[in-house]
């Protein structure tokens, strides 16, 4: 088994444990959009079921957004040849975010509306967990997204409940840098069907995208320490909110989610992974 092969597999498992992410008799959505990280997710949660003492049913589902049918289709056909259950949810969700109505940010409600469809059909299929392929490179980008454009210090998380934890979101890949996923991909000749969304190059993420990979190139370290700092937060030395009415409101919002216990929804920036 090369390196590569062993590194992603031992990130993957680490972030598994870690995070608390599968469990014994677990029936887990994967969420798959043709792109290589949810293609390597598939292709190796189902490889470790060999390695593991616990047993876990994955069922594999595609929501086509609407753009080109020949996508979903070549993505059932990959289905089929290689043994996963699946599901292909056929959907106009894509075209309809990109309609005239929505023209200011096509990628929050196409994002809502495809996860709204994987929330339903994972209660359809009895199955409480929903696995996205996030990695370590989208959780830095959408800490670095609600920083710059939303104003606010959030991010995405490994593990997260909705609806009172009659739906559980896991991510998997959470400390695989993209980089490796690629490789791996690649290595494992697995197929990647390109997206025809038109704002995949044009959208807020690609820019900071760009910006992290610059800091990336000069010093290694970097990646790893943006994703550790989000962990590490020393609020003594964060100023308070400038309008004190920020901060009551901070400050209640923060008591009803303690309340609660969890989170029930996540920052506007949000996306699938592609």
């Amino acid at each position: 088994m090369a390196y590569i092969d062993q590194e992603v597999r031992r990130l993957m498992g680490k972030a598994i444990h870690r995070y608390g992410l599968i469990e014994d008799g677990d029936r887990i959505v994967v969420a798959v959009s043709g792109g290589k990280d949810s293609m390597l997710l598939l292709w190796l949660l189902r490889e470790r079921l060999r390695r593991i003492p616990i047993k876990y049913e994955l069922l594999a589902v595609h929501v086509d957004p609407g753009f080109e049918a020949e996508s979903a289709d070549r993505l059932e056909e990959f289905f089929k040849r290689e043994g996963f259950s699946h599901a292909i949810l056929r959907t106009d969700h894509g075209l309809k975010a990109h309609g005239p109505e929505n023209r200011e940010n096509p990628c929050f409600l196409c994002s809502r509306l495809r996860r709204t469809a994987l929330f339903k059909k994972a209660q359809e299929l009895g199955c409480r967990k929903v696995a996205l392929g996030h990695n370590q490179d989208d959780f830095n980008e959408t800490f670095f997204i609600n920083i710059c454009y939303a104003a606010q210090v959030a991010g995405i998380l490994p593990r997260q409940e909705f609806f009172g934890g009659e739906v559980t979101v896991i991510r998997p890949l959470a400390l695989v840098p993209a980089e490796k996923v690629e490789r791996l991909c690649g290595r494992l000749g697995l197929p990647v069907v390109p997206t025809c969304c038109p704002s995949v190059h044009l959208n807020r993420r690609r820019e900071i995208r760009d910006l992290l990979n610059n800091l990336y190139r000069n010093n290694r370290k970097v990646r790893g320490n943006i994703f550790h700092a989000m962990s590490h937060v020393n609020l003594e030395y964060l100023p308070p909110p400038l309008d004190s009415r920020d901060a009551r409101s901070k400050s209640g919002q923060a008591a009803n989610r303690n309340a609660k216990g969890r989170e029930d929804h996540e920052p506007e920036t949000e996306h699938l992974p592609h």
